[in-house]
């Protein structure tokens, strides 16, 4: 079963500061969008000295960071948006659960990115991190991904309303991107599926009981991400009956009800394929043991048309003086005829009675 290593994560202090990904060899770098429904503008290689300390109130910012090996500069930007340093250790330590917390005027979110890997049964996971701000939406990757390609296109482009709202309508959307990946993993997994339901039909190679467990932890693995995803976007709820924190608009509260709604249909679906591996994984036992069962038979239906003839061989195998058919000249073949004629009655027999 697929396990997460918590192992470097235990041995961190909750305020000390090492990132626990894999992707240790990536460059960290920033991109900067600034938009409203008039004004637009894209910094690439963004440097966070040359964001003023106040930001336009009739503005939105979206920073985006792209690795996080640089320390120095993820601490740079935690102290100017006066982020607490609690929360940079959770966007640097990938081994957390997904989770949704909520200090004072930030609003902290992470969630697993989950794609499955091409060629392969494996499945490759990225943390995201988000943090909400009134106005700043700052995201948190481990790597140089096209997940929200989609999106900046759209800021650009000024298509669709995502210029006309705040930044919390653009953590919906970069969210609803994220699960969109849970999708395209379901649905991978569901066609590898199908193609093990199917080949467990012709065949009863042990490689297949194999790629049903991986394909099982794949589904576990699944539904251990979704169900915190689902909780954490069920507590977005209460953030807007708190009366406290107030960057998030009481119209866009339905768009992230219809996350969770997504993802209770994951997990619904999740459960689903998981009941049909269950089966695939049965079909694949009840073949190994019919196919065990017609060995059996054969073996059995040979050794009852032998035993007859067995006996035979048995008696006239005696070492006895006074045995005349011995002495008998066509005494052999007259056996030899006797144990073909008992055998073809038994074949004859167990065909009536259909035993092969």
């Amino acid at each position: 079963m697929r396990k997460i290593k918590y192992k470097k994560g235990r041995k961190s202090q909750p305020y000390s500061l090492e990132y626990t990904g894999i992707h240790k060899s990536k460059d960290s770098e920033m991109q900067l969008f600034t938009y409203n429904d008039t004004f637009f503008s894209e910094s690439d290689d963004f440097v966070i000295a040359n964001l003023d300390k106040k930001q336009d109130p009739h503005k939105n910012y979206w920073l985006n960071i792209h690795g996080l090996n640089d320390l120095e500069l993820l601490q740079e930007i935690t102290t100017h948006f006066e982020i607490d340093n609690f929360l940079l250790s959770d966007i640097l330590n990938t081994t957390k659960r997904t989770k949704i917390e909520e200090q004072d005027e930030v609003l902290f979110f992470n969630i697993k990115s989950i794609l499955p890997t091409e060629n392969s049964d494996n499945i490759s996971v990225e943390q995201i991190s988000f943090v909400l701000k009134e106005g700043v939406l700052i995201s948190f990757q481990e790597k140089r991904s096209d997940f929200f390609t989609h999106i900046r296109e759209r800021i650009r482009l000024h298509t669709g309303i995502v210029r006309k709202k705040k930044v919390d309508y653009l953590l919906y959307i970069l969210l609803d991107s994220i699960m969109e990946n849970f999708y395209v993993t379901l649905e991978n997994e569901e066609n590898n599926l199908e193609e093990l339901i199917n080949t467990t039909k012709k065949s009863a190679d042990p490689v297949i009981l194999e790629r049903i467990e991986k394909h099982r932890d794949n589904f576990n693995f699944l539904k251990r991400s979704i169900i915190p995803l689902r909780d954490s976007l069920y507590n977005i709820k209460n953030i807007k009956f708190d009366n406290v924190f107030n960057a998030i608009e009481e119209d866009n509260f339905s768009f992230f009800d219809r996350l969770h709604q997504k993802s209770l249909e994951l997990l619904e679906q999740i459960n689903s394929d998981m009941g049909s591996l269950e089966s695939a994984s049965n079909f694949y036992f009840s073949a190994q043991s019919n196919k065990m069962n017609e060995i059996m038979k054969t073996l059995t239906i040979v050794s009852a048309i032998f035993i007859p003839m067995t006996f035979i061989v048995g008696v006239y195998g005696m070492n006895f003086d006074n045995m005349p058919e011995l002495r008998y000249q066509n005494g052999y073949y007259t056996v030899i005829g006797i144990m073909v004629f008992i055998g073809v009655v038994m074949l004859i027999y167990f065909k009536k009675r259909r035993w092969f």
